[in-house]
């Protein structure tokens, strides 16, 4: 148990010194598995409650996030088409084509990151929606109990499913940082900005868990409908 706080303390001193080398090192210890839930656990709670008293940021964060993302990858692709095609209909060489027509180097390379960050906040959303593990239609024909213990089931699966990506994710945005990993094709965009998204998306995702699952906890205890009709791309 001492070997664990210790490894605590480490994490703790390797952030507070902003050492990625050392934040690396001291993320591969057991100890980061239970700082990591504690996190886990704190962050997603601490956003549940930002959730409940700032209803705007509750509904559209995750979709103003998702498409932004969407929408900023569509732009570079269509730019990039036209940078590679265009210069060759109008009969230029790469001597005289200007310099903004000239394909640049990470418009292959970044759309694939900034995909993970739309991917990841989208789990989180459809979470809220209740897409992810829904099993409505087995569901309805249950006893009230039996639907209440699925649901806790659900969210216990989905806290345990966010603890192993919220370390390992840290691990992997750690190393990257560690090692200067930088986008391609880019001189200074680093990876471990987009490889972050992961993890954070994760403790994003259990503040929607828990939301649900009190959520889930009040109707029960007040007789109303536990289990409806999810609908992907639909609101709650």
């Amino acid at each position: 148990m001492g070997d664990i706080f210790d490894g605590m303390g480490e994490i703790v001193a390797a952030f507070a010194a902003n050492d990625s080398w050392a934040i690396s090192e001291a993320l591969n210890g057991e100890a980061a598995w239970v700082l990591g839930m504690i996190l886990l656990l704190l962050g997603g709670f601490i956003i549940m409650m930002i959730y409940r008293f700032v209803p705007f940021i509750e509904r559209h964060l995750e979709s103003y996030v998702m498409v932004i993302s969407y929408l900023t990858i569509g732009g570079i692709i269509f730019f990039g088409v036209i940078q590679r095609f265009v210069p060759g209909m109008l009969g230029m060489d790469f001597s005289n084509t200007p310099q903004w027509l000239r394909p640049w180097p990470w418009t292959t390379t970044l759309p694939p990151f900034l995909f993970l960050v739309m991917t990841w906040v989208g789990c989180s959303y459809n979470v809220k929606l209740r897409t992810h593990l829904a099993f409505s239609e087995f569901r309805t024909n249950m006893g009230r109990l039996p639907q209440m213990l699925l649901l806790s089931v659900d969210a216990l699966l989905w806290i345990g499913f966010s603890w192993v990506v919220v370390v390992t994710g840290s691990r992997i945005a750690a190393n990257a940082a560690s090692n200067f990993q930088i986008v391609p094709g880019t001189n200074d965009l680093m990876q471990w900005w987009f490889i972050l998204a992961v993890p954070l998306s994760f403790v994003f995702l259990v503040a929607r868990v828990l939301e649900n699952w009190f959520a889930d906890f009040n109707n029960y205890r007040s007789g109303n409908e536990l289990i409806s009709q999810a609908v992907i791309g639909g609101d709650t």
